[in-house]
């Protein structure tokens, strides 16, 4: 048998490629003559870069930014020829703050830009940057400020002619809008840190930031797909660099040329940290269930919490597996190490007794 390992990143507990030995692990020691084929993937959120650096290689660059708060950090991106790819949470993402740190009245995506400059000053023609996992909601106001101060001797965006010659994709799988109920403010905004009062601060932010730059340019895209992506960064790529927006799980899964290794496959294992029915909602795992069913490749979901098992059998998946006892506590269970050994016995187990 030919079985093809892509599992998500368990968000505070395992990134993708740690999962996916786990499960490796798990599935060589249940069916020791399988061919396992391991890919680590990314929506275009954490473990974005190393997702893409498994897939194509390259090189990892290092670069001196500032930080949500404007403090020095020191953020990868990956260069392959003339192609970066960024992800954006390096910079700017809420896991470069603490806890009481969060504000997105005050969080900035100006080291975004920072990478974004650093890269087209070393001769890049596209470059990928992947949304998630950002602290910011300033609709991408400091990674414009950024590049502004890199490139702009005149100190406005007029004056960026550099990045003419340049392509931009960002890596989404956000759907919403930039302003509004279903905006960037009100659906993120408090997950990083913003109380009801700044949301609705937030919004008219991002309104008046929009209205502004629809009569500069004469076009509005605040209402595409991806616009309220990443605190709005998405916006401002959509806007400023009319980037093309991407699936991000389908950028990757083309990168890494999914739909080839699934011609002689017999069997995909995905995941994710919790699964339920907003698994179905375009999140990773449904993107590569959409990819292995166009095939006829059976797959199986595990998750460290499973709710509306029904609904995600009926969607296509034809195992779903929760990789923790009913009675492990939560904190147990977010112990790296526990969730690699649950996950290796769990599919150990399984895979022992699976036929096609």
């Amino acid at each position: 048998m030919k079985v093809v390992v892509a599992i998500d990143s368990l968000k505070g507990c395992l990134t993708s490629q740690e999962a996916n030995r786990a499960a490796v692990e798990g599935v060589r020691q249940g069916m020791p003559g399988a061919e396992v084929v391991e890919i680590p993937v990314s929506d275009g959120g954490e473990g974005f870069l190393d997702a893409f650096q498994s897939a194509w290689g390259g090189e990892k660059v290092e670069v001196e930014v500032m930080d949500p708060l404007m403090r020095p950090v020191v953020a990868p991106y990956l260069l392959r020829g003339d192609t970066a790819i960024i992800e954006m949470a390096k910079a700017s993402g809420l896991t470069l703050l603490r806890l009481e740190e969060r504000n997105p009245m005050q969080a900035t995506s100006y080291g975004t830009g920072q990478l974004v400059a650093d890269a087209v000053r070393r001769g890049s023609k596209h470059v990928v940057v992947g949304l998630g996992g950002s602290a910011t909601s300033d609709c991408g106001m400091g990674m414009i400020r950024a590049i502004i101060d890199a490139f702009a001797k005149g100190g406005t965006w007029d004056d960026v002619r550099v990045l003419d010659d340049v392509r931009f994709t960002i890596a989404t799988d956000v759907t919403n809008p930039l302003c509004g109920e279903n905006g960037a403010a009100y659906v993120f905004a408090p997950q990083k840190g913003a109380t009801p009062e700044m949301v609705v601060s937030l919004d008219a932010r991002a309104q008046r930031f929009a209205e502004v730059s629809a009569r500069h340019f004469g076009y509005d895209r605040q209402n595409e797909q991806g616009a309220g992506a990443a605190g709005g960064l998405g916006y401002a790529f959509l806007q400023y660099m009319k980037a093309a927006c991407r699936s991000g799980i389908d950028l990757l899964l083309d990168a890494v040329h999914f739909d080839e290794v699934l011609k002689d496959a017999d069997l995909v294992i995905t995941g994710e940290g919790s699964a339920d029915r907003q698994t179905l909602m375009g999140k990773l795992p449904f993107g590569i269930l959409q990819r292995a069913k166009a095939q006829g490749v059976p797959v199986c979901l595990i998750a460290g919490r499973i709710a509306d098992r029904p609904e995600l059998l009926a969607a296509g998946f034809q195992h779903v597996m929760c990789i923790n006892a009913p009675d492990l506590p939560i904190e147990e269970a977010m112990k790296p190490a526990m969730a690699r050994e649950n996950i290796m016995n769990v599919l150990q187990n399984w895979v022992n007794s699976y036929t096609i």
